[in-house]
């Protein structure tokens, strides 16, 4: 919807900050926000609300203890710059999250966590597990190992998809600026602010303009298309100055404060829009010409007898596409045989399927549920 209400009744938050605000604008970490925005979580945790932090500022962290004054270019320094931060950016955290009797759990990941299926799902299980707990976990990518081929890009992508994993109603974005202006306000002063979107409207991109500062990866743009992956698994957004006050709970009370980006999918609906578009691709299997009909007009699982070829390697439970003869694009989905039994089991009916194999896990090559039309 598009008023706040939604707000007042979320029960579960992703609530990501910046380097920026974290850090000082580089200055070493800001401890004294940080207590403010901890004993905010805190407030919301004492409301009922259960929370995810996802926090930047590993990599500014580090070079503010290492005495670098820019951003260096070689990921090998930056590694060696996020596995330093690291240690100050948990410590504190801890620190403040105990003072208010809460217990957290560092949580680092990388893309691949996320795109197969298996890690996928462990990571889900062991952040769910985590907050029935009553820990609060702090998320971060693992910059000391990830590389260019297999990061996320920024931590607003990373806290959209942590939205998903953990099904939030939704994601607060912490950033230096009050929301998302309709025009560049360092270009015009008099720019409105949005007050609220659907995150779908092609309109915000251009709204978003450029790029963020030297300390992070991210801007205004990253905060946007964050959004709209949030909204594919059915959670609201919302941009907002981190540094006003109170801003948490006043959110939380459905105050018009930032940028609110709403969605009006199903949570079913956004769980496969997801799956088409945000998972590294493993594989490719080649359907006939019944089973892209079926696909396309009864919307069924797909079966082994309707695999004409098997392409790539892959695992059960990671992302293939699926195309026709004619090598157009059908769907996309998570696969339940791995790429050497789903070549001895394709073209075969499925009471075939333990004869051909020993076992029989699942009836479907790709059950419907876990397949998204292209």
């Amino acid at each position: 919807m598009s008023d706040r209400s939604a707000l007042t009744r979320a029960r579960r938050w992703v609530v990501k900050i910046g380097s920026a605000l974290l850090t000082d604008g580089g200055r070493g970490l800001h401890r004294e926000a940080i207590a403010d925005w901890v004993g905010q979580m805190a407030g919301l945790r004492a409301r009922g609300i259960e929370v995810v932090l996802v926090s930047s500022g590993s990599v500014a962290e580090g070079m503010a203890r290492l005495g670098w004054s820019s951003r260096p270019a070689e990921i090998h320094k930056l590694q060696a710059a996020a596995a330093v931060g690291q240690m100050g950016l948990v410590q504190t955290w801890e620190t403040f999250f105990h003072q208010h009797g809460l217990r957290t759990a560092q949580v680092l990941l990388v893309h691949d966590d996320l795109s197969s299926r298996q890690r996928y799902l462990n990571a889900r299980s062991t952040l769910k597990t985590l907050l029935e707990f009553g820990v609060v976990p702090v998320i971060n990518e693992n910059d000391t190992v990830a590389t260019d081929e297999i990061r996320f890009g920024d931590n607003d992508t990373l806290g959209a998809l942590v939205a998903n994993l953990v099904d939030a109603d939704v994601l607060v974005i912490l950033t230096d600026q009050p929301g998302l202006f309709a025009r560049d306000p360092r270009q015009d002063p008099d720019a409105p602010l949005v007050h609220h979107a659907d995150a779908s409207d092609e309109a915000l991109e251009y709204m978003a303009g450029g790029s963020g500062t030297q300390l992070g990866r991210g801007g205004m743009i990253t905060k946007v298309r964050a959004a709209r992956i949030a909204a594919r698994s059915g959670a609201g957004t919302v941009i907002v100055g981190g540094r006003a006050e109170r801003v948490l709970l006043r959110v939380a009370d459905g105050e018009e404060l930032g940028t609110w980006l709403h969605t009006s999918e199903a949570p079913i609906t956004a769980r496969k829009r997801w799956l088409a578009g945000h998972l590294q691709v493993r594989g490719r299997l080649v359907l006939d010409e019944g089973a892209v009909r079926v696909l396309r007009e009864s919307g069924r699982s797909l079966l082994p007898v309707g695999v004409r070829e098997v392409h790539g390697e892959f695992t059960r439970g990671e992302l293939v596409v699926c195309t026709g003869p004619d090598g157009r694009e059908v769907a996309k989905g998570l696969v339940n045989y791995g790429a050497a039994e789903a070549r001895r089991i394709m073209g075969l009916p499925t009471r075939r399927i333990q004869d051909e194999l020993g076992y029989r896990d699942d009836e479907e090559m790709i059950h419907r549920d876990n397949l998204a039309l292209c």
